[in-house]
Protein backbone atom coordinates (compact mmCIF):
# COMPACT_ATOMS: atom_id res chain seq x y z
CA UNK A 1 0.00 0.00 0.00
CA UNK A 2 1.54 3.03 -0.91
CA UNK A 3 -0.41 5.48 0.82
CA UNK A 4 -2.42 4.53 4.47
CA UNK A 5 -4.45 6.77 6.39
CA UNK A 6 -6.21 5.79 9.73
CA UNK A 7 -8.21 7.65 11.70
CA UNK A 8 -6.53 10.88 11.38
CA UNK A 9 -7.76 14.17 13.20
CA UNK A 10 -5.64 17.57 12.99
CA UNK A 11 -7.06 20.38 15.39
CA UNK A 12 -5.90 23.85 15.48
CA UNK A 13 -6.63 24.64 19.41
CA UNK A 14 -10.45 23.80 19.17
CA UNK A 15 -11.06 23.97 15.10
CA UNK A 16 -10.90 20.36 13.87
CA UNK A 17 -9.44 20.64 10.08
CA UNK A 18 -9.45 17.13 9.67
CA UNK A 19 -12.02 14.66 11.73
CA UNK A 20 -11.22 11.17 11.79
CA UNK A 21 -10.38 10.66 8.29
CA UNK A 22 -9.36 7.09 6.86
CA UNK A 23 -8.00 6.13 3.34
CA UNK A 24 -5.55 3.76 1.34
CA UNK A 25 -4.37 4.82 -1.94
CA UNK A 26 -2.11 1.49 -3.52
CA UNK A 27 0.64 1.68 -6.29
CA UNK A 28 -0.17 2.91 -9.96
CA UNK A 29 -3.61 4.71 -9.27
CA UNK A 30 -4.16 8.15 -9.24
CA UNK A 31 -6.79 9.64 -7.20
CA UNK A 32 -8.25 12.82 -7.01
CA UNK A 33 -8.65 14.56 -3.89
CA UNK A 34 -11.20 17.05 -3.92
CA UNK A 35 -13.17 19.43 -1.14
CA UNK A 36 -14.57 22.85 -1.03
CA UNK A 37 -12.07 25.74 -0.04
CA UNK A 38 -10.76 24.70 3.64
CA UNK A 39 -12.38 21.72 3.80
CA UNK A 40 -8.87 20.01 5.11
CA UNK A 41 -7.25 18.91 1.30
CA UNK A 42 -4.17 21.18 1.99
CA UNK A 43 -3.92 19.82 5.57
CA UNK A 44 -3.93 16.38 4.60
CA UNK A 45 -1.36 16.38 1.79
CA UNK A 46 0.85 18.24 4.28
CA UNK A 47 0.49 15.25 6.94
CA UNK A 48 1.29 12.90 4.21
CA UNK A 49 4.34 14.74 3.17
CA UNK A 50 5.47 15.45 6.68
CA UNK A 51 5.14 19.36 6.60
CA UNK A 52 2.51 18.94 9.74
CA UNK A 53 2.14 16.39 12.15
CA UNK A 54 -1.37 14.96 12.71
CA UNK A 55 -3.10 15.61 16.21
CA UNK A 56 -4.34 12.07 16.24
CA UNK A 57 -4.24 8.88 13.92
CA UNK A 58 -1.59 6.87 11.81
CA UNK A 59 -0.07 7.75 8.52
CA UNK A 60 2.29 5.62 6.45
CA UNK A 61 3.98 5.84 3.17
CA UNK A 62 5.31 2.92 1.59
CA UNK A 63 5.14 1.30 5.20
CA UNK A 64 6.97 4.30 6.57
CA UNK A 65 5.45 5.62 10.08
CA UNK A 66 5.34 9.54 8.98
CA UNK A 67 6.01 10.67 12.63
CA UNK A 68 8.54 7.81 13.08
CA UNK A 69 10.39 8.30 10.02
CA UNK A 70 10.24 11.41 8.08
CA UNK A 71 13.65 11.25 6.16
CA UNK A 72 12.48 7.42 4.84
CA UNK A 73 9.13 9.39 3.86
CA UNK A 74 10.42 12.03 2.13
CA UNK A 75 13.11 10.05 -0.58
CA UNK A 76 10.02 8.32 -1.40
CA UNK A 77 7.55 11.26 -2.24
CA UNK A 78 7.60 14.22 -4.27
CA UNK A 79 5.83 17.28 -3.78
CA UNK A 80 4.13 19.62 -5.69
CA UNK A 81 2.66 22.39 -3.23
CA UNK A 82 -0.29 24.98 -3.93
CA UNK A 83 1.78 27.49 -4.22
CA UNK A 84 4.97 26.40 -6.28
CA UNK A 85 7.37 27.87 -3.97
CA UNK A 86 10.61 28.32 -6.61
CA UNK A 87 14.20 30.54 -6.89
CA UNK A 88 12.78 32.96 -9.29
CA UNK A 89 16.54 33.88 -9.68
CA UNK A 90 18.01 30.84 -11.20
CA UNK A 91 18.12 29.37 -13.90
CA UNK A 92 15.76 26.40 -14.98
CA UNK A 93 19.02 23.59 -15.26
CA UNK A 94 21.17 25.45 -12.04
CA UNK A 95 17.74 24.81 -10.09
CA UNK A 96 16.96 21.11 -11.05
CA UNK A 97 21.03 20.59 -10.48
CA UNK A 98 20.93 22.24 -7.21
CA UNK A 99 17.40 19.57 -6.02
CA UNK A 100 19.41 16.92 -7.70
CA UNK A 101 22.37 17.81 -5.42
CA UNK A 102 19.91 18.20 -2.32
CA UNK A 103 18.80 14.04 -2.88
CA UNK A 104 22.21 13.20 -3.69
CA UNK A 105 21.16 12.15 -7.01
CA UNK A 106 24.28 10.11 -8.88
CA UNK A 107 25.10 11.53 -11.99
CA UNK A 108 23.24 14.77 -11.65
CA UNK A 109 23.32 16.29 -14.52
CA UNK A 110 22.04 12.98 -16.48
CA UNK A 111 19.19 12.79 -14.27
CA UNK A 112 18.56 16.53 -15.04
CA UNK A 113 18.04 16.28 -18.49
CA UNK A 114 15.97 13.69 -18.01
CA UNK A 115 13.65 15.43 -16.31
CA UNK A 116 13.93 18.47 -18.51
CA UNK A 117 12.93 16.43 -21.75
CA UNK A 118 10.10 14.21 -19.80
CA UNK A 119 8.49 17.63 -18.47
CA UNK A 120 9.16 19.30 -21.97
CA UNK A 121 11.12 22.48 -20.72
CA UNK A 122 13.82 21.70 -23.31
CA UNK A 123 13.28 24.84 -25.27
CA UNK A 124 13.11 27.12 -21.78
CA UNK A 125 15.98 25.22 -20.04
CA UNK A 126 18.60 28.25 -20.39
CA UNK A 127 16.19 30.66 -19.21
CA UNK A 128 15.74 32.12 -15.60
CA UNK A 129 12.93 30.95 -14.02
CA UNK A 130 11.65 34.25 -13.18
CA UNK A 131 11.34 34.78 -17.23
CA UNK A 132 8.97 31.85 -17.30
CA UNK A 133 5.14 31.80 -18.16
CA UNK A 134 3.05 30.07 -15.61
CA UNK A 135 2.78 26.79 -17.25
CA UNK A 136 6.44 26.21 -17.72
CA UNK A 137 7.06 27.61 -13.92
CA UNK A 138 4.49 24.54 -13.25
CA UNK A 139 6.62 22.02 -15.17
CA UNK A 140 9.69 23.02 -13.11
CA UNK A 141 7.96 22.21 -10.23
CA UNK A 142 6.85 18.71 -11.63
CA UNK A 143 10.29 18.33 -12.05
CA UNK A 144 11.80 19.68 -8.79
CA UNK A 145 9.08 16.87 -7.22
CA UNK A 146 9.72 13.82 -9.23
CA UNK A 147 13.71 14.11 -10.19
CA UNK A 148 14.67 11.76 -7.45
CA UNK A 149 12.02 9.26 -9.01
CA UNK A 150 9.35 9.02 -6.14
CA UNK A 151 7.48 6.12 -5.50
CA UNK A 152 4.52 8.63 -4.45
CA UNK A 153 3.63 11.96 -6.13
CA UNK A 154 1.16 14.81 -4.37
CA UNK A 155 0.15 17.27 -6.07
CA UNK A 156 -2.20 20.60 -4.65
CA UNK A 157 -3.73 22.49 -7.32
CA UNK A 158 -1.23 21.66 -10.24
CA UNK A 159 -3.45 23.43 -12.88
CA UNK A 160 -4.13 26.44 -11.03
CA UNK A 161 -4.02 29.78 -13.35
CA UNK A 162 -3.54 27.68 -16.43
CA UNK A 163 -4.69 28.63 -19.71
CA UNK A 164 -7.06 25.82 -21.34
CA UNK A 165 -3.43 24.49 -23.20
CA UNK A 166 -1.36 24.52 -20.85
CA UNK A 167 -3.84 22.80 -18.76
CA UNK A 168 -4.21 20.05 -21.20
CA UNK A 169 -0.72 19.85 -21.42
CA UNK A 170 -0.05 19.17 -17.86
CA UNK A 171 -2.62 17.10 -17.16
CA UNK A 172 -1.23 14.44 -20.30
CA UNK A 173 1.81 15.08 -18.26
CA UNK A 174 0.45 13.76 -15.05
CA UNK A 175 -1.48 10.71 -16.39
CA UNK A 176 1.69 9.43 -17.65
CA UNK A 177 3.92 10.10 -14.94
CA UNK A 178 0.35 8.26 -13.21
CA UNK A 179 1.81 4.87 -15.07
CA UNK A 180 3.80 4.00 -12.80
CA UNK A 181 3.46 5.51 -9.59
CA UNK A 182 1.31 6.42 -6.87
CA UNK A 183 -0.19 10.11 -7.73
CA UNK A 184 -3.08 12.02 -4.95
CA UNK A 185 -3.93 15.15 -6.56
CA UNK A 186 -5.87 18.19 -5.21
CA UNK A 187 -8.06 20.46 -8.13
CA UNK A 188 -11.09 22.26 -7.99
CA UNK A 189 -11.43 21.30 -11.86
CA UNK A 190 -13.53 18.27 -12.54
CA UNK A 191 -13.10 17.94 -15.47
CA UNK A 192 -9.49 17.25 -15.03
CA UNK A 193 -10.91 14.15 -12.66
CA UNK A 194 -13.08 12.71 -14.64
CA UNK A 195 -10.02 12.94 -17.31
CA UNK A 196 -7.14 11.00 -15.08
CA UNK A 197 -8.32 10.09 -11.73
CA UNK A 198 -9.10 6.37 -11.11
CA UNK A 199 -10.05 6.85 -7.82
CA UNK A 200 -12.11 10.38 -5.81
CA UNK A 201 -11.96 11.21 -2.36
CA UNK A 202 -14.13 13.76 -1.62
CA UNK A 203 -13.97 15.35 1.91
CA UNK A 204 -16.01 18.26 3.11
CA UNK A 205 -15.41 19.98 6.89
CA UNK A 206 -12.57 17.20 6.91
CA UNK A 207 -14.41 14.04 6.91
CA UNK A 208 -14.04 11.64 4.13
CA UNK A 209 -17.60 12.28 2.16
CA UNK A 210 -16.77 9.63 -0.86
CA UNK A 211 -14.48 7.19 -1.53
CA UNK A 212 -15.03 5.46 -5.08
CA UNK A 213 -14.06 4.82 -8.79
CA UNK A 214 -15.20 8.14 -10.31
CA UNK A 215 -17.42 6.00 -12.95
CA UNK A 216 -19.40 4.33 -9.41
CA UNK A 217 -19.49 7.82 -8.03
CA UNK A 218 -22.01 9.14 -10.94
CA UNK A 219 -24.03 6.38 -9.79
CA UNK A 220 -24.35 7.75 -6.55
CA UNK A 221 -27.13 7.08 -3.94
CA UNK A 222 -29.09 5.58 -7.39
CA UNK A 223 -30.08 9.17 -8.07
CA UNK A 224 -31.01 9.72 -11.99
CA UNK A 225 -32.25 12.68 -14.38
CA UNK A 226 -34.56 12.15 -16.69
CA UNK A 227 -34.99 15.11 -19.62
CA UNK A 228 -38.24 15.10 -21.31
CA UNK A 229 -40.08 17.25 -23.66
CA UNK A 230 -43.79 18.08 -24.33
CA UNK A 231 -46.01 19.30 -26.73
CA UNK A 232 -47.58 21.42 -24.75
CA UNK A 233 -46.63 23.80 -21.98
CA UNK A 234 -46.95 22.04 -18.10
CA UNK A 235 -46.76 23.90 -14.72
CA UNK A 236 -44.30 22.85 -12.66
CA UNK A 237 -46.70 21.77 -9.59
CA UNK A 238 -48.39 19.31 -12.25
CA UNK A 239 -44.75 17.66 -12.65
CA UNK A 240 -43.91 16.94 -9.40
CA UNK A 241 -46.86 14.66 -8.84
CA UNK A 242 -45.74 12.31 -11.45
CA UNK A 243 -44.53 9.31 -9.32
CA UNK A 244 -41.40 8.46 -8.05
CA UNK A 245 -40.27 12.50 -9.31
CA UNK A 246 -38.03 13.80 -6.19
CA UNK A 247 -37.14 17.34 -8.22
CA UNK A 248 -38.25 19.01 -10.84
CA UNK A 249 -36.09 21.90 -12.81
CA UNK A 250 -37.80 23.85 -15.61
CA UNK A 251 -36.02 24.03 -18.61
CA UNK A 252 -38.45 26.02 -20.82
CA UNK A 253 -42.46 25.88 -20.45
CA UNK A 254 -42.60 22.17 -21.99
CA UNK A 255 -39.20 20.73 -21.02
CA UNK A 256 -38.17 19.86 -17.60
CA UNK A 257 -35.66 17.75 -15.41
CA UNK A 258 -37.20 15.42 -13.21
CA UNK A 259 -34.72 14.03 -10.42
CA UNK A 260 -35.33 10.44 -8.90
CA UNK A 261 -34.11 8.21 -6.23
CA UNK A 262 -36.46 5.28 -7.63
CA UNK A 263 -35.00 2.61 -10.41
CA UNK A 264 -36.95 4.00 -13.89
CA UNK A 265 -39.38 6.68 -13.62
CA UNK A 266 -39.93 7.44 -17.76
CA UNK A 267 -42.68 4.60 -17.75
CA UNK A 268 -44.20 7.14 -14.77
CA UNK A 269 -43.85 9.79 -17.38
CA UNK A 270 -45.28 8.21 -20.35
CA UNK A 271 -48.39 6.98 -18.02
CA UNK A 272 -48.79 10.81 -16.54
CA UNK A 273 -48.94 12.30 -20.47
CA UNK A 274 -51.30 10.05 -21.16
CA UNK A 275 -53.40 10.71 -18.35
CA UNK A 276 -53.30 14.93 -19.48
CA UNK A 277 -53.99 14.86 -22.95
CA UNK A 278 -49.82 15.34 -23.57
CA UNK A 279 -47.49 13.73 -26.02
CA UNK A 280 -43.76 12.91 -25.21
CA UNK A 281 -41.75 14.77 -27.91
CA UNK A 282 -38.27 12.91 -26.61
CA UNK A 283 -37.25 11.86 -23.50
CA UNK A 284 -33.66 10.36 -22.13
CA UNK A 285 -31.61 9.79 -18.90
CA UNK A 286 -28.92 12.46 -18.03
CA UNK A 287 -26.12 11.19 -17.17
CA UNK A 288 -24.69 12.74 -13.62
CA UNK A 289 -21.70 14.71 -13.88
CA UNK A 290 -18.77 14.56 -11.51
CA UNK A 291 -19.58 18.17 -10.89
CA UNK A 292 -23.53 17.27 -9.60
CA UNK A 293 -22.31 14.68 -7.44
CA UNK A 294 -19.65 17.24 -5.48
CA UNK A 295 -22.05 19.93 -4.97
CA UNK A 296 -24.58 17.58 -3.49
CA UNK A 297 -22.12 16.39 -0.92
CA UNK A 298 -20.36 19.28 -0.06
CA UNK A 299 -23.70 21.54 -0.01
Amino acid sequence: MSIKVDHVSKLYGEQRALDDVSFEIERGNIVGFLGPNGAGKSTMMKIITCFLPQTEGLVEVCGFNVAEAPMDVKTRVGYLPEHNPLYLDMYVREYLEFIAGIHKIPNKKKRVDEMIEMVGLTIERKKQIGALSKGFRQRVGLAQAMIHDPEVLILDEPTTGLDPNQIVEIRNLIKNIGSDRTVMLSTHIMQEVEAICDRVIIVNHGKVVANDKAANLTNYQNKQVIKVEFDKAVKSNVMASIKGVTEVKKVTESVWLLGSNANDIRQNVFDFAVKNGLTVLTIQKEEQRLEDIFKRLTS
